[in-house]
């Protein structure tokens, strides 16, 4: 039997969750497996025009065990040699469970509510509920709880989401005996803990979208809690106080899922934590290295050393917070709340006649029909990337906002939608696709640019992601808009192998994440210059990018 020691990396996306098996020694992956939601494929418990997104825990039960078990299967059966699990996964992205910690969507009477899911992070039904956290924490007359989170709570976070379900459904408000956040349930589950009182909770979901902080002696006290709203009265008492950076064992994987994984049963679990915040470690972030995971959404994460950020708050951002992304140094955290999104809204948008008037045509089969969708819908973005080449940039272009799922940063605003400005009767598909990317560049810059504005030096530019990988024609408008340089990192599942660091850490491998890092870092596969020419019109653009959203902003349509 080879001595090799091995780690499993389990990343839970927005569509699908993917595991990948690695060698300790230096990074390798032996092997990996996605597994595409069903029921989320499905759009079950959803409906976008409500901004409602949910998930149902099965989904992702069902993923962990299908993708760990094809791991093992491809790399010869080598279970026995895992020494540790380590999982990431979107948020803020909660659940209400039952005293022994079970989704209330897994119990009798709950299987198909809505409000019973994970409720996922670009679900926006709360926006009214983060609106009154607002004007509580800016009222003067209690601890300012957003201060470490931009100033500003989103409806995409905890605390807003929770209140928004339990005021919205009786049923589960009086079935609920807590709420967890789904990177704390999977450790949870892993480790066959059913008491969530001792649950070693995330450090970055803390920080980041529950307003924990050491300052207030953890989360928010109960006085504001049930000062915001009696709903929330008794809460805090269910949640926790202490939290953990994930280099930290949550524990030892259950006897249960050692023979349902037929996996190593001293196989080590580990604390988990954000997808986007595991990606940047798997990335190779360095302190001041704007990391942008970017896919549907975007999540641009930074690194700093405490003392030289001090007591500076940033404003607008998504927090900083000590340890949320590399343990002992501050993670800074800003975003798009639809960056690839918005490429697939057009693309549907494109799709509608073929999706919904070739279903009456008699002229082919249904096969055929099939057939047709799927190959138009393979190759649409790659050809209006392509097309988009050949389009001369000039400074009176359309220009558009990339707002359509509302605004993560700067300054958190999910009630704003998209525009497009500067159309006429010659303007075509491939122009509008450009004007919509330059959209999402320019977005991105703004969150460069409040960064640098409040004193945060920004050396260098990585970026990971399916978009970021596959998409060189946008990818090259990014750099040119941010007039920086910027590089791909290789991995082709960064945020699966950044858990697979922290995994080795857990397992003891490595002493610390920097030397994990190290040891199984897979460098960079490219690097994009900006173009001179390009960056200078682009600058006249951002400038009119930038108008137009304090105009729509300001003047929206109530």
């Amino acid at each position: 039997m080879s001595n090799k020691k091995y780690v499993i990396g389990v990343d839970y996306g927005t569509d699908s969750v993917r595991s990948v098996l690695v060698d300790t020694e230096n990074g390798k992956e032996i092997s990996s497996s996605v597994f595409n939601y069903p029921r989320w494929k499905e759009r079950k418990y959803c409906d976008a025009n409500e901004n409602r997104f949910r998930q149902h825990p099965l989904d992702y039960l069902e993923g962990l065990e299908h993708t760990i078990l094809a791991c093992l299967k491809d790399a010869g059966n080598v279970g026995g040699q895992v020494l540790a699990i380590s999982v990431d996964t979107t948020g803020s992205t909660p659940i209400a469970i039952n005293e022994k910690g079970i989704p209330l969507s897994l119990t009798k009477g709950f299987e198909e509510n809505p409000n019973a899911m994970f409720i996922l992070w670009k679900d926006h039904t709360a926006i009214l509920e983060a609106e009154e956290i607002n004007t509580l924490c800016h009222s003067g007359k209690v601890i300012d709880y957003t201060q470490y989170v931009g100033g500003i709570y989103s409806s995409e976070w905890f605390f807003a989401k929770v209140l928004r379900t339990l005021k919205v459904d009786q049923s589960v408000r009086e079935a609920a005996y807590s709420w967890v956040e789904h990177c704390d349930w999977i450790p949870a589950v892993l480790t066959g803990n059913d008491k969530p009182a001792t649950w070693k909770r995330s450090r970055c979901a803390a920080g980041h979208k529950a307003m924990w902080h050491a300052d207030y002696d953890g989360l928010p006290s109960e006085s504001f809690l049930s000062q915001l709203n009696p709903l929330l009265t008794g809460l805090r008492a269910k949640l926790y106080d202490e939290t953990y950076t994930s280099d930290e064992v949550a524990g030892t994987i259950s006897a249960e899922w050692a023979s349902k994984l037929q996996i190593n049963p001293a196989c080590k679990i580990g604390v988990g934590a954000f997808d986007a915040h595991i990606g940047a470690v798997g990335a190779g972030i360095e302190p001041f290295t704007l990391t942008k995971v970017m896919g549907t959404s975007t999540c641009d994460m930074l690194t700093a050393p405490t003392h030289i950020v001090g007591s500076k708050l940033i404003k607008g951002i998504c927090g900083q917070v000590d340890g949320s992304i590399v343990p002992n140094m501050l993670g800074l955290e800003a975003g798009q709340s639809a960056f690839g999104d918005v490429y697939a809204w057009f693309k549907e948008l494109l799709l509608w006649p073929t999706k919904n008037l070739l279903s009456d045509s008699n002229a082919i089969n249904q096969e055929q029909k099939e057939k047709l969708l799927n190959e138009l819908s393979d190759k649409m973005i790659p050809a209006l990337a392509k097309e988009m080449k050949d389009i001369p940039l000039d400074e009176t272009a359309i220009v558009a906002l990339d707002w359509l799922n509302g605004r993560r940063t700067p300054d958190a605003n999910q009630a704003l939608k998209g525009a497009i400005s500067g159309i006429s009767l010659g303007t075509d598909a491939p122009r509008i696709f450009k004007a919509l990317v330059e959209a999402t560049a320019f977005g991105s810059k703004k969150i460069v640019d409040r960064f640098t504005d409040e004193g945060i030096e920004i050396k260098a530019v990585i970026a990971l992601g399916g978009v970021a990988k596959k998409s060189p024609e946008i990818m090259q408008i990014m750099a040119d808009v941010l007039d920086r340089p910027i590089k791909i990192a290789r991995s082709e599942q960064a945020c699966a192998l950044g858990s697979a660091m922290f995994a080795s850490v857990v397992a003891g491998v490595y002493m610390n994440v920097d030397e994990a890092v190290k040891k199984m870092g897979s460098g960079f596969e490219t690097e994009y210059q900006p173009r001179k020419a390009q960056a200078e019109i682009y600058k006249k653009l951002y400038a009119k990018y930038a108008q137009l959203g304090e105009w729509v902003e300001g003047k929206s349509l109530k």
